[in-house]
């Protein structure tokens, strides 16, 4: 039977600019799930610093960040756990008693596939992106020692700027460059956006790779993936990005790791 929220619910949110279902029916499948007087709204909003005051003043526990909002929130919280403060950017947010700490569960849900993966450090690598998705995911490859990378972006200033910082090289384009692991952390491909029948990289450069990573989650399918499953291409799909960082914070949230299978039932339910 599904949740009825009460008076002594825990509410659970998160702000985007383009709110989804999958946060809200992941995490409120588990509250279902494990019995806990939890609920989780998606919200967005055009005026950040109000709605991260209510966060506070309204007692909500935890909030989910996504784009526009992962670097503006800095200033809006209390505290950066090391996740976040490493790499500058948020995507979550917890409140104990009015007081706001910031955690980036990207970074970790990205060190936790290049481990389940298998992804060895001396692998060359192209990730296109350079906002704040981005920064958590090159920032991950950087800490688990990949160091021959290359940031493509067309943004002058913050595709330089993240390159520098990660010790990567930096290019608008990718070129005639080959590298082996291709990594997209753009909207490319992302259903109801623009261009999500397009390709975030070109077909050549994708049959000269071993390993496809593409951090758009919906649909789990983008051109990118079915090009790179096609060829026969190791491929890590968004899909597995966002139930990772889900999980990561529903555990910061209640205080409650769930099992293997529960995340699997949550993640198939969070799809359909």
């Amino acid at each position: 039977m599904p949740l009825i929220p009460t008076r002594d619910t825990v509410l659970c949110m998160s702000l985007a600019g383009r709110p989804g279902s999958f946060g809200v029916r992941f995490h409120n499948h588990l509250y279902e799930q494990l019995g806990l007087d939890y609920y989780y709204k998606a919200f967005s909003t055009h005026d950040l610093p109000a709605a991260v005051a209510g966060i506070r003043a309204l007692g909500i526990r935890g909030c989910g960040v996504s784009m526009p909002f992962k670097e503006a929130c800095i200033a809006l919280v209390d505290e950066m756990d090391a996740s976040a403060a490493a790499i500058q950017s948020i995507n979550t947010v917890v409140n104990d008693n009015g007081h706001l700490k910031a955690y980036n569960t990207d970074y970790l849900a990205i060190r936790q596939l290049i481990d389940q993966h298998s992804l060895a450090p001396d692998t060359s690598f192209a990730l296109l992106g350079s906002g704040g998705m981005a920064k958590a995911v090159a920032s991950a490859f950087r800490d688990a020692g990949f160091s021959h990378g290359t940031l493509i972006a067309r943004n002058p200033d913050s595709g330089p700027a993240l390159a520098r910082h990660l010790g990567y090289e930096w290019r608008a384009h990718l070129g005639d460059a080959r590298p082996r692991m291709l990594v997209n952390v753009t909207p490319i491909g992302m259903s109801g956006g623009p261009e999500a029948d397009q390709l975030a990289f070109a077909e050549a450069a994708v049959q000269a790779a071993d390993i496809v990573f593409d951090v758009v989650a919906l649909p789990a399918l983008t051109p990118l993936v079915v090009l790179g499953q096609s060829l026969g291409k190791q491929v890590i799909t968004g899909l597995e990005v966002i139930a990772l960082q889900a999980l990561e914070q529903f555990v910061l949230y209640t205080g409650v790791r769930p099992t293997a299978e529960q995340v699997r039932l949550a993640t198939e339910y969070a799809r359909s």
